[in-house]
């Protein structure tokens, strides 16, 4: 039992990133598949698979190019259990210029910065990936 289990995930990938896996497992949720989904349609990872069978599994293809390197340079974790994040629109933040993503979790569901800025919605800044 871990008591963040969205840093678990990024920790997760970032550590299977580091080793050149394929791909990796965790344990799923509904929140999971939902950031998985968004850092999908962003193009850092290849897919993903979430089971709905208890206990839930969450499995992702990693992405690397033609060199074996990563897709995902970094990943952080900006609003912890202990410090919530919380931005309007005004203060969503560009992630590298606008080469990386902040990945939010609005009204509207889990959402990309620039998909949140278009919509005019602010929400719990969840991680930055680039």
């Amino acid at each position: 039992m871990t008591s963040d289990p969205i840093s678990d995930m990024l920790v997760r990938i970032r550590n299977a990133m580091k080793a050149g896996l394929p791909s990796v497992e965790m344990p799923g949720s509904r929140l999971k598949g939902e950031i998985a989904r968004v850092m999908k349609a962003e193009g850092y990872i290849a897919g993903f698979t979430l089971t709905q069978a208890i206990p839930r599994v969450l499995s992702i293809e990693l992405k690397y190019n033609d060199d074996a390197e990563p897709a995902i340079r970094g990943l952080r974790r900006e609003s912890k259990p202990g410090l919530r994040k919380f931005c309007g629109v005004q203060d969503i933040p560009s992630v590298l210029g606008g080469m990386g993503v902040a990945i939010l979790s609005t009204s509207g569901g889990v959402i990309s910065g620039k998909e949140a800025r278009q919509r005019k919605l602010g929400g719990e800044l969840i991680c930055t990936i680039w």
